[in-house]
Formats: structure tokens, C-alpha cells, sequence
């Protein structure tokens, strides 16, 4: 059970780190996926797991979300290079 907790733990921070070092906003939802895989594995530990169902069903949901405000940025940004706008 150790050994789980240790896992978890540690798929938290290469999450973290990594939402926060990273550059590109596809590799920020990766590193988003295995934070939220760290934490529903964490929520299972402590036998929460009516929230960890939750959490299991609203992680996709979030990904999702996350995924179409990076698309959103994106097609805002293209409009204003494509009209001669500064940033």
C-alpha cells in the first residue's frame, strides 16, 4: 500500500512540474492527465470513493474543456496575425 501512495505522490509532482514547465499546450494536457491520474489514485487510497468515481467521470470532461480553450486561443491568435494586429 506504501508503494501505491508513493506512486501516486510522485505522478502528482511529474504533473505539476510538468503543467508547469512545459511550453506547448498539447504537452500541458498530457502533463494535466497524469496529475489527475495521481490524484484520483490518491483519492482511492484514503477510501473516498464515491468522490473518486466523480472525479474518474469529470477528469475526462475537464481534459475535454481544456482541449477546446487551447483550440479557441489558438484560432483567436491566428485572427489577429492574419488581420496585422500586435499580440
Amino acid at each position: 500500500m506504501e508503494f501505491v501512495s508513493i506512486i501516486a505522490i510522485a505522478l502528482m509532482i511529474i504533473g505539476s512540474f510538468g503543467i508547469i514547465f512545459l511550453k506547448k499546450p498539447l504537452d500541458k494536457v498530457i502533463m494535466f492527465s497524469i496529475l489527475d491520474a495521481g490524484f484520483v489514485l490518491v483519492i482511492v487510497l484514503f477510501k473516498y470513493l464515491d468522490v473518486a468515481m466523480f472525479a474518474a467521470l469529470a477528469g475526462p470532461l475537464s481534459t475535454l474543456v481544456f482541449i477546446l480553450a487551447i483550440v479557441k486561443i489558438k484560432e483567436i491568435r491566428q485572427k489577429k496575425l492574419d488581420s496585422g494586429d500586435a499580440l
